[in-house]
């Protein structure tokens, strides 16, 4: 993906803060049990979050204590987060870039960020993210990905509504069981400023009426990108393909990864 898709892509997502609180899922409790054992978040770990979005793993992490700096590109974003995190006073919620946003002088224990690190410049992420820790501290990346199962016809059905409305759609589109996602390694391997990462997986399921899964995919930046036709014979496709043929609910399979690596 080049800068400017990056750059285009990622602004979406502040185009409708609101639904995107809404109905964008978060994130399983064992991760941030993880999290703790990891990288040692906690009460009185200072956490910088890049990319906070309105809070999904800003939330959690301010209740075991931490004391955080969220910075989030968008503004209606972060006015979200902000009200998501109104009891806790050591949240702090930065509008920025995470590329433009002037560090303090006190380090930090952990940098987070969740679904949120591979819309930050490649040239920039690492970098900076070592820059503002602490030695010893750990850079600590969530991703998450859409998995065989679930509801297993409806996704190789789906993909006929998308290679008719989104040409850019590969033919033949299926989803691959979390077995054959590689770890998300390439980025790290040679790099002088963190050693090897410890990688956490978790597998889980959520059920989708038809109405809530076209929120859902009016939230993602792919879909807001189509064009307003494009995207409306799209999700008018998939909704008659919910109810008629799934009764209305289908279940989506995820899988969540995180990746914990150390400063060196």
């Amino acid at each position: 993906m080049g800068g400017s898709e990056r750059e285009m892509l990622r602004r979406t997502f502040t185009e409708d803060a609101e639904l995107y609180d809404q109905v964008r899922p978060g994130y399983p409790p064992e991760l941030f049990a993880d999290l703790d054992e990891l990288a040692g978040t906690g009460a009185g770990c200072r956490v910088l979050e890049i990319g906070c979005g309105t809070g999904q793993a800003t939330v959690p992490l301010a209740g075991r204590g931490c004391s955080i700096v969220a910075v989030e590109l968008g503004a209606e974003m972060a006015a979200v987060a902000r009200r998501n995190l109104r009891r806790f006073p050591l949240a702090d919620v930065v509008t920025s870039a995470f590329e433009d946003w002037p560090p303090p002088d006190l380090p930090f224990d952990v940098v987070v960020s969740a679904t949120a690190f591979h819309w930050v410049d490649p040239a920039v992420r690492l970098v900076k993210s070592a820059a503002v820790l602490r030695p010893g501290g750990v850079l600590a990346t969530v991703g998450t990905h859409h998995i065989a199962g679930g509801t297993e016809d409806f996704f190789p059905e789906s993909q006929r509504c998308y290679e008719r409305f989104d040409p850019a759609t590969p033919p033949g589109l299926r989803l691959q069981p979390s077995a054959e996602i590689p770890f998300d390694t390439a980025e790290l391997e040679g790099s002088e400023l963190f050693g090897p990462a410890v990688f956490r997986r978790y597998e889980w399921e959520e059920w989708y009426s038809s109405a809530r899964y076209l929120r859902l995919l009016r939230t993602y930046s792919n879909h807001r990108a189509l064009p307003r036709d494009a995207l409306a014979g799209l999700l008018a496709c998939l909704k008659s393909l919910i109810d008629e043929r799934y009764g209305g609910r289908i279940a989506k399979r995820y899988m969540t990864e995180l990746r914990v690596t150390p400063r060196t």
